[in-house]
This record gives structure tokens, sequence and C-alpha cells, in this order.
């Protein structure tokens, strides 16, 4: 769809869809590669992903990655980061922040491909500097190197393809993902409401296959169950929770009894499926090829396991975020109505907090956005479905075609950001 040549009945994103100038294109490439040397410079760079190098070099030296208890991922993983251990500190160092970008470049031009938004659109060559700069976790996720940047880049690439048919490459490339980091394991339920058996198929048997190849290769595999597994579903420990956004983990640490703060999360989570549920048999109102409804169902499926999930971190929200931004262009979507924006909020990086926000009690600010978000998406794919009624005509008597004989979709009760 060449959408420079069409009007979108907006003038905002009519203009956001013509072509950017080359100077434009310069400069977002200019502020990406900022944020990426800025952030080899620092000494804490690449925090998450030494858990990662670690084990990949305790089974080049013989030993068991799960001896350390802060590697958390399948043997998969570690198959996977032992080009990692091989690299110097100082080229994984310039290599680290570069690759981190590019995962999360790759899922946003897959996002935009999936609403057929140009590439070299104002929209798409603006937009992700400005998400690099206005969004902090994207500046903690490239500068921890923490492997979701893998789920972000691939959650969009699979609906791309599944978007265009091609189930099973969908669940090849969800199934990789998974087999680095199980972060997209929810969203095999989106292949079950498909009814994409292959794809599914495809989906779990890429990282069931790699674990498994992984725990032949290295010794106490079993301690992935004995020590591992345990003290994943026990969120961690204090290490984690001044960053752990989950409502389990929030809600306790303002008064909420414990057993309250579950019940609550697995609600919303329970109620979350239920949207997802709710929006994937919602059809009639598509009209765009039902990449939206795609789209809308993903992100519902993944928010809601965030909501239990433990830990579950600010930058968790990237593997949602450029699908949702993506939708804009789409009349109705989420980007359209102000509380999108609003729930954002506390994670733009210039708001200024106060100095107990700022460190061990941003877990607040990252719940209070996870919960926004998925409270907008289920209330938009919970309600009702719009009907269109033709005009009557009954035999013997001309067509009427008053304005009272044909009901027309109601505009949204909601305000529009643009």
């Amino acid at each position: 769809m060449k959408w420079e040549n069409q009007s979108s009945g907006n003038r905002l994103i009519d203009w956001l869809l013509r072509p950017a100038s080359r100077p434009w294109q310069l400069v977002s490439l200019a502020v990406v590669l900022g944020i990426c040397v800025s952030t080899s410079l620092r000494e804490n760079w690449g925090s998450d992903n030494a858990f990662v190098v670690k084990a990949a070099e305790t089974l080049l030296a013989g030993g068991s990655p799960y001896e350390d208890k802060r590697f958390l991922y399948l043997p998969s993983a570690v198959l996977m980061a032992v080009p990692e251990a091989l690299l110097p500190q100082t080229v994984l160092r310039w290599c680290l922040p570069v690759a981190m970008s590019g995962f999360l470049g790759i899922g946003w031009l897959a996002a935009l491909r999936m609403f057929s938004v140009p590439l070299r659109s104002r929209f798409a060559v603006v937009g992700f500097p400005v998400l690099a700069l206005a969004y902090k976790p994207y500046v903690n996720l490239v500068l921890i190197g923490n492997w979701t940047a893998i789920s972000a880049a691939a959650l969009p690439l699979a609906l791309l393809l599944a978007h265009r048919r091609h189930w099973r490459a969908a669940g090849l490339v969800v199934g990789l993902a998974i087999a680095c980091k199980p972060m997209l394991v929810p969203v095999g339920l989106l292949f079950v409401l498909a009814r994409r058996w292959r794809g599914l198929a495809a989906a779990v048997l890429v990282p069931l296959g790699l674990s498994l190849a992984g725990a032949l290769l290295m010794p106490s595999p079993s301690l992935f169950f004995t020590k591992t597994l345990p003290f994943l579903l026990q969120g961690q420990d204090a290490y984690a929770l001044p960053w752990d956004a989950s409502p389990i983990a929030v809600l306790p640490r303002l008064g909420v009894p414990e057993p309250v703060a579950v019940t609550v999360a697995f609600a919303g989570a329970a109620a979350g499926l239920w949207a997802a549920w709710t929006r994937w048999r919602r059809t009639e109102e598509e009209t765009d090829g039902g990449e939206l409804r795609l789209a809308e169902t993903a992100c519902m499926v993944m928010l809601a396991a965030f909501l239990v999930s433990r830990p579950s971190f600010d930058h968790y929200l990237l593997v949602v975020l450029p699908l949702l931004l993506a939708s804009a262009v789409r009349p109705g979507s989420m980007p359209r109505s102000p509380w999108f924006w609003l729930a954002l909020t506390p994670q733009v990086a210039l708001l200024p907090w106060p100095s107990e926000l700022a460190h061990k009690r941003r877990a607040f600010k990252d719940c209070a956005t996870l919960c926004g978000l998925a409270i907008l998406l289920a209330r938009r794919a919970l309600r009702p479905a719009r009907v269109t009624l033709e005009p009557v005509t009954t035999a013997g008597s001309p067509p009427r075609t008053e304005p009272e004989c044909a009901a027309t979709p109601a505009e949204s009760a909601s305000r529009t950001a643009f």
C-alpha cells in the first residue's frame, strides 16, 4: 500500500507518512549510534548479558552453567552464547550495544511493514530515535544487554510472517526466540487460537531440540530443575525486587498482603487472556486485512503474562510497544487515545521524578505503566462490537434511503491524540 499517495483523513498521520528527507535520516542514525557509543563507555554495560556469557564460558571450561543461580535461561541459551564467550571483551563492549539496538530496530521495521507503513516515511525514520530518547527502558535495555531485545525483534517479525500466511516460518522465529530466552512462550496461545498446529509445533520443537542438545553437552543439567527453576518461581531474591514490576512484587511493598496480591495479579492475567480470546473472535470490524486484530491479540497475551511473571522488568514492554506504536496509522487503535500516552508518562526519560522514585522504587512506575497498558488494551478488546445495518426494502415499496433507516457506526467516545 502506497501511503504517500493516499489520504487517511488525519492530517498528522498523512504528514508522518510522507517520505523523510535525507538530513532527518542522518540525524536519526546519529541518535541511535550515539546511544550505543555512550553505552559502551559506561562501566556497568552488559550487566545482564554477563551472566549469559559466564554460563557459556563455564560450559567451555567443562562446568555446569546452572551452578550460577543467576543464569535463568534454557540450556539452548548456553549454545547461543558461545560465540559471545569467544569474543574479546573490547570487541564485545562495542558490538553488544549495537546488536541490542539492531534487534530493537528489526522489531520496529517489522511492525511498520505489518501495517504497510513505508520504511522511508517520517513515521518510520523519526519514530525509532524518538522512542530511543524518550522511552527510558530503551536505554536501560541497551545498557544491560538483556536478551529481551531478541524477543522484541522476534514478535513483530513472527506476526508479520503470520499475517502473510507463513505460520510455520512464524513458529520457527518464535521457537528460536524461546531458545534464547523463554519470554515468548505465551505467544503459543496465538497459534492455538488460529489453529495453526504446524506453526505451534515449530515453536515448541525448536527450543526443545536445542535445549536437549545443550543438556547433553553440559554436566549436571538436572540443576535446571532442582536449583534454577525453584529460584525463578520464587521471584528470585532481594537482588531483583527493586526492579520487579509485577503486581505480585509491587503490591506487598505497598502494604497489601501477598495472597491478595497474587490473587489480584492472576485475576488480571485471566481477564487479559479472556480479552485476547474475545479480540481474536471479533472479526466483523476488520477492514484492513486483520493485522490490527493479530497485533492486539498477541500484545494482550504478552501483557497478561507480564502481570504474573516473576520478575517482570521495565524493558519487557519493549516487546509489545513497537507493534502498538505502529498501529497508530489505523483508525481506532490504542495510540489514537490520549490515555495510551498517559500510561507511558512514567517512563518518559526527561520527566523529573522524586529521588525516592528514581532508584529502588522505580518498580512502582513500571508497574503503573504495565497495568495501565493492560487495562487499556483489555478495555478495547472487550468493548461491544459495532453493527452496521443496511437499508431494508419491502416487497411492493420503493427503497427507503432516509437517514433513520440505516444505522451507522458510532464514533468512539474517547478523544484521540492525533
